[in-house]
């Protein structure tokens, strides 16, 4: 069974950092693009950052310049460095996988982690 176990989250002061890892456990082909999602209560999930395989990235306006996304395809892990924390950067935080199993290709999201920055 594929699971994405997330780790890193916590409370920190505004203007510190926080570095969050997801990895990809069970039986599998490939991980595809992998990403990192928040959702605040009452909110739609938003995209955070994502990460092709061969290392091309996207991010939110908001956190451009501030968080890094990165990955370690041996270690079927993903990054957020998370540096310059604002109180509104507070929420749960996701990590999703495209993964494929034999000729199966589906999204999978980890369990979620919480990110809370005191002013």
């Amino acid at each position: 069974q594929v699971q994405l176990v997330e780790s890193g989250g916590g409370l920190v002061q505004a203007g510190g950092p926080l570095r969050l890892s997801c990895a990809a456990s069970g039986s599998f082909t490939s991980i595809n693009t992998m990403g990192w999602y928040r959702q605040a209560p009452g909110s739609q999930r938003e995209l955070v950052a994502t990460i092709t395989t061969g290392g091309e990235t996207n991010y939110a306006d908001s956190v451009k310049g501030r968080f890094t996304i990165s990955r370690d395809i041996a270690k079927n892990t993903v990054y957020l460095q998370m540096n310059s924390l604002k109180p509104e950067d507070t929420t749960l935080y996701y990590c999703k996988a495209f993964i494929t199993i034999g000729t199966l290709t589906r999204v999978y999201w980890g369990q979620g982690t919480q990110v809370t920055v005191s002013s």
